[in-house]
This record gives C-alpha cells, structure tokens and sequence, in this order.
C-alpha cells in the first residue's frame, strides 16, 4: 500500500490506516482486506465491490451520495511480442477526502506511483490530484501508440530489403492491430467516462478544472484518431508485404519462363534428330555433332541475350 497525505509519503505498510477527515490518496490491491473493509464501513455499496474485483469488468462510472467508482484501463506490454499490450482493469474511488487508486497487478502501482510522486504536491484539491492521475493514465497509452508508430516505420523499413523475415512481420502486423483496436475502442469508452465525471462536479470545480479536462479529452480524442490512422496503416503495411511476396514469386515464375523458353527450341532440335529415319543426310556428315552442337550454343545464347534486354534474367 503507497499512501499519500498532506503531511507524508508512506509506502509498503500494510498496517496503515485511513483516517477519517484527512485528505489521502492511496495506491493499492482492489483485494486489499483493509480497503474493502474501509469501503463497505462508510457506505459503499456491496454490488461495486464486485465489480471491482471483476477482472472482466468494462470501463464505467458510478456514484452514490459519498463515493464515484471509476473503472479505466491501463496498458501493459505483453511477454509474448512487442507490439502486443493488454488491457488491466484499474479502479478510481473518489470521496471528499480520498482517492483511492486500485489494480491487482503490482507493476502497474509502482509506475503510477512513481509518476504520481513526481507531480503530488500536498495542497492540490482531490478533483485536481483526480486528473493528475487520469493524465497520467491518457499520457501512458499515448507513448504506447507512439510507440507501435515507430515500430510500424521499422517494419516498412524492413518490407523494403531483399532479406526479410515475412512470418515474423505478418505476426507484428497481427500483434500492432489487436493493441490499437483495444486502445481505440476503450479511449471512446474513457473519453464518455471522463465527460460524465466532469458534469458531475459542482460549477464551481467544473470552472476550475475547465482546461485541465480540455486538455484529457483533446488526448483522447488524438489516441482515437491516431488509433484508427495507424490501424489502417497496418492494413496498408499488410497489403504492402503481399504485393512485394507476389512481387517475388512472380520475378520466380519469369525466371522459370525464361529457362523453359531457353530449352524450348534446343529440344526442338535434339527431338529432331532423335528420330529414328533411315535417310538422313546429317548422319553422314563428318561435321553433323559439332554442327548441331554450335547451333544449339549459339540459339541459347542469343535467346539469353534477349531475355536479358527483356530482363526476364
């Protein structure tokens, strides 16, 4: 649990209490028995418990007379490749005087932490430390599709060279598209979530917080657009890599054609004189092997040299 307050900063206690009236922000399991216990003494209803435990639940918000529940998504690489990145559920309890920021996963608390740390000052409201941490949320899954960016240049790089390897770019491309359709699809689901959570403050706050939520929606909507743009641009990559393996094989089946075209004539002639007539007049001549040994050299030849202008070789 990473706790803080107006007065400290206090990470790793398991035994660190909420303190009622204090402003706090907490970083911790959504199956922390101290939370959940805290949650359901101050009038937390029992159904978001369950539904922030639920690892299948989807983006939303809820609120009663003391609490609003968001639930976001926070992307994470993948082991399995690169440019794959899953989706963790993370959970945002907002009361007067608490924040409470939840996710199972360990890794996820330590990086917001750390960034939260760097951005936390004692005498920012609730709602204000509220943002700070969707932006740094927003900020996180913009450096990933700027990421997948970079990494769709390298790979049409790569489509570009002789040597590539067409199996391990067809599976980035795959891997590049499943992390963008999530991030574009849950950033529409975020952005309706943002937007209802920001009505629902009090004029006074709306008016305060007016640039700073302009800012998580122009993000937003910038990740949705980006999301689709380079979506398509994996299609296009992908289209791009079967036109140069079409390419490729074609340039294989001419150069077939053109050895086929070579011999074609030579066995012509060999099929000739691998008939088996009594008269004829060639059989007799002192000079018939090498002459038809000339003829076909000098024919394969000058159909190469063809072949070559044509550059079919």
């Amino acid at each position: 649990m990473y706790v803080f307050a107006d007065r400290l900063y206090r990470k790793g206690e398991e035994d660190i209490e909420l303190v009622k009236n204090e402003k706090q922000i907490v970083f911790s399991s959504a199956k922390n028995r101290k939370i959940i216990e805290w949650l359901l003494k101050n009038g937390f209803h029992e159904t978001f418990i369950e539904d922030i435990q639920s690892e299948d639940q989807s983006v939303a918000y809820e609120e009663n007379e003391g609490f609003k529940l968001i639930i976001l998504k926070y992307f994470s690489p993948s082991k399995e490749n690169e440019l794959l990145f899953e989706d963790n559920n993370i959970v945002m309890i907002i009361t007067k005087d608490k924040l409470l920021f939840l996710s199972d996963f360990e890794d996820v608390i330590k990086k917001m932490v750390s960034k939260f740390y760097k951005r936390y000052k004692p005498d920012d409201s609730i709602e204000y430390l509220t943002y700070t941490i969707l932006d740094i949320l927003i900020d996180n899954t913009m450096n990933i599709v700027d990421l997948i960016d970079d990494k769709l240049e390298e790979i049409e790089d790569i489509i570009f060279k002789k040597e590539l390897d067409e199996e391990e770019i067809q599976k980035n491309l795959y891997f590049a598209r499943r992390s963008l359709n999530r991030i574009a699809k849950q950033s529409v689901f975020e952005n309706d979530v943002i937007n209802k959570l920001y009505n629902h403050y009090p004029t006074q706050i709306r008016k305060k917080l007016k640039f700073e939520f302009i800012d998580l929606k122009e993000h937003l909507n910038f990740l949705i657009n980006e999301s689709k743009t380079y979506l398509d641009r994996t299609g296009y990559l992908q289209n791009l890599l079967m036109g140069f393996i079409s390419n490729r094989m074609n340039q294989a089946m001419q150069r077939l054609a053109a050895i086929s075209i070579i011999f074609l004539p030579l066995t012509f002639i060999v099929g000739n004189y691998g008939m088996n007539f009594r008269y004829m007049p060639e059989l007799n001549w002192e000079y018939g092997y090498v002459f038809v040994w000339i003829l076909n050299l000098g024919l394969g030849f000058v159909i190469y040299r063809w072949l070559k202008k044509k550059q079919w070789i």
